[in-house]
């Protein structure tokens, strides 16, 4: 059963991004892997793939090299699907994806010159070679979103799949919490601002007096994309805060911006290319810090909001929706989703440690201290917890667990949809593999019974 080798190919275009080295070329000698329809699957496909597999720290396994053209397999029939189904991709989703993954590889890299050096080429050429690639994946996955977005459960669908699971071996849930927080951010008076300001302002007149961008980006910027030079690839109005967009789509090519401000800081850019409704910066962000003041406002000012929620002036979920400085959690009243499974419950062994401090010794309904504690993007907050209940460890059972278990019947329709998809397209097209591929498992399901008698 195809079922078997089923998987959302969101998680494939993570785990096997394109990563190939000079060395592993400098061996291949490429051939043919894989027919698949009109198109092909090339030994170097599939040793790009491998080399990332590597480059990771795993140990070589070529049986990895089975799994790999297995899902390459699958990907370029959904790929020539959704060719079939007029489903495109953007030029900008292409580059955002390529931005991120070149971002994602100068940080394993060790830095931009040690990955080029890695490469045997510039990251602006191996993001050219890589794009057909990400093109063709990303199709791939808006076609299989496509195949399965109407998909739900009804609770009787539920109760059916949980039935038919085997009784004695149910998962084991270990103590899972409801938990709420409400967020305070520290806020600088304009006074407080006003140096990381003038900051900037002296990175703009020294690249005005003929400083390279790129180098003074490199030096003093503070964002992932400092290691080029500041620079972001091409992006539409959307991607970034309104006051960077509309700076950046209001300036003519190579002209500097003053200093102006974004939620995330203080910045200066420079336009390096337009292409329709897209633009090509680069930049130079500083971020302000919290002062000792700032810090102190935002104590009293959430110590205020935990008394009137304390005292019963105000429901915990009131209070989050108007106060709470956390976007995330603010428009669920301050609940916590799980993101495994967006639900509730999360398991107490899976909560950092500042949080599973603050709710361990509460009892049901009640609420922490104010603590000093920080956010994704690593700056300095407050907040208040509330422990809203706590489920003992426990078999899964339909009562406590039917969010998870719904959430894994739906998986399990999922997967039966998609099996059922790919096995009337195997047998509607034209399938090739490699004869070197015939003792991979994994490819057993796309190779025809005649076929492989044969070749015996």
């Amino acid at each position: 059963m195809i079922k078997k080798y089923i998987f959302l190919l969101s998680s494939c275009i993570v785990a096997l991004c394109c990563f190939q080295t000079a060395t592993a070329q400098s061996k291949l000698v490429d051939r043919v892997a894989a027919t698949v329809g009109s198109g092909i699957i090339l030994q170097s496909d599939i040793e790009m793939q491998y080399a990332q597999y590597l480059a990771g720290g795993e140990k070589p396994n070529e049986n990895m090299k089975c799994y790999v053209l297995q899902q390459l397999v699958t990907q370029k029939l959904l790929s020539q699907q959704a060719m079939i189904d007029s489903i495109e991709v953007s030029e900008a989703e292409v580059d955002d994806n390529l931005n991120r993954r070149m971002q994602m590889m100068v940080r394993q890299a060790g830095g931009k010159e040690r990955l080029e050096e890695f490469l045997n080429r510039s990251l602006l050429q191996y993001k050219e070679e890589m794009r057909p690639s990400v093109s063709e994946q990303l199709k791939a996955q808006k076609m299989q979103q496509n195949i399965v977005t109407t998909i739900n459960v009804t609770p009787q669908e539920v109760k059916t799949y949980f039935n038919g699971l085997n009784q004695d071996s149910l998962p084991y849930f270990n103590t899972e919490v409801e938990v709420g927080e409400i967020v305070i951010n520290p806020v600088l008076t304009k006074e407080e601002k006003e140096q990381y300001r003038q900051k900037v302002e002296g990175y703009r007149q020294q690249i005005l007096n003929g400083s390279d961008f790129g180098t003074i980006a490199r030096l003093y910027s503070e964002d992932a994309a400092a290691p080029y030079g500041g620079e972001s690839g091409f992006q539409t109005r959307d991607y970034w805060a309104k006051e960077f967009s509309a700076m950046a789509f209001k300036l003519k090519e190579g002209e500097v911006s003053p200093v102006f401000e974004t939620q995330f800081g203080f910045h200066i850019l420079q336009v390096l290319q337009r292409r329709g409704e897209e633009v090509n910066v680069r930049y130079i962000v500083v971020i302000p810090k919290p002062t000792n003041a700032s810090l102190e406002r935002a104590k009293a000012k959430i110590d205020s909001i935990s008394d009137k929620v304390e005292q019963g002036k105000m429901s915990f979920h009131t209070a989050a929706s108007l106060y709470s400085e956390n976007n995330e959690t603010k428009y669920t009243g301050g609940m916590i989703l799980n993101e495994e499974d967006r639900t509730g419950l999360i398991p107490m062994d899976r909560l950092d440690r500042e949080t599973f401090t603050a709710i361990d010794p509460l009892q049901v309904g009640q609420y922490s201290k104010s603590f000093l504690s920080k956010d994704r993007t690593g700056k300095q907050v407050y907040k208040f917890m509330y422990l809203k209940s706590r489920i003992a460890p426990h078999k899964a059972n339909l009562e406590q667990d039917f969010a998870k278990i719904q959430e894994a019947a739906k998986q399990d329709k999922i997967n039966r949809k998609l099996s059922e998809w790919f096995e009337l397209r195997k047998e509607n097209t034209f399938i090739d593999i490699n004869p070197d591929f015939i003792k991979c498992d994994e490819l057993k399901l796309w190779i025809n019974k005649d076929e492989t008698l044969a070749q015996k």
